[in-house]
């Protein structure tokens, strides 16, 4: 299982945007420097690894599909190679392309188009998580103990990405997904963070056989 070992920085924290369209790229680091963050931005995944070595950022914001490596190259080798939490920004929710994103553990998965006035609250999210369990590993497929309904912003690493599925599959925004997350739990008489892993097996089911 993998496990993050550093914790985010004071204030806001340090983060790493990697996107190749460079409006939004722009957008998105204005909109984090606005909102208190420390922001690294790259427009390739070489460069990416290169600032995240150097400065060691508390988290990555990373497209998935860029010229040269992919968002997910980028994150594995943040997972394997500095031990830094990574989430993905993307216009695809493909069934491989959300098998990939939760075998590699992301801290959250959020599906484009997303204004910065929505990515904001997920990315102080993410930072919650991390700062609340700074004293502990970081473990991308947890499930939280416990949450308020309709908090997005207490949702697991599992359970956002079952959200970013739904959005994807019902053009959905990200609160009312949530929300049908949580029927779709109740109606199944599963505890919120069950009904996400289920979904999720059952797009990977789907990939899978796909390939057959």
């Amino acid at each position: 299982m993998l496990a993050f070992e550093q914790a985010p920085s004071e204030v806001g924290g340090k983060i790493l945007v990697v996107d190749d369209d460079r409006l939004v790229l722009a957008t998105l680091a204005h909109g984090l420097t606005q909102a208190g963050y420390d922001v690294i931005d790259a427009d390739n995944g070489d460069d990416a690894i290169l600032l995240a070595r150097e400065h060691r950022p508390d988290l990555a914001l990373l497209d998935i599909r860029m010229e040269g490596m992919s968002g997910f190259d980028v994150a594995a080798y943040l997972r394997d190679y500095c031990k830094m939490p990574f989430m993905f920004l993307s216009a695809f929710t493909d069934e491989d392309t959300v098998r990939q994103v939760h075998e590699l553990g992301a801290v959250d998965y959020l599906v484009k188009p997303l204004d910065i006035g929505q990515i904001v609250p997920a990315v102080q999210a993410v930072f919650a998580r991390l700062k609340a369990s700074s004293s502990a590993a970081i473990t991308p497929v947890a499930v939280a103990p416990s949450k308020a309904a309709g908090r997005i912003d207490a949702l697991s690493p599992v359970e956002a990405m079952a959200v970013g599925v739904l959005m994807h599959r019902y053009s959905l925004a990200r609160a009312a997904a949530c929300d049908r997350l949580q029927r779709m739990a109740a109606a199944n008489g599963l505890a919120v963070g069950a009904e996400a892993e289920r979904l999720l097996e059952a797009v990977e089911r789907l990939s899978d056989a796909a390939d057959l």
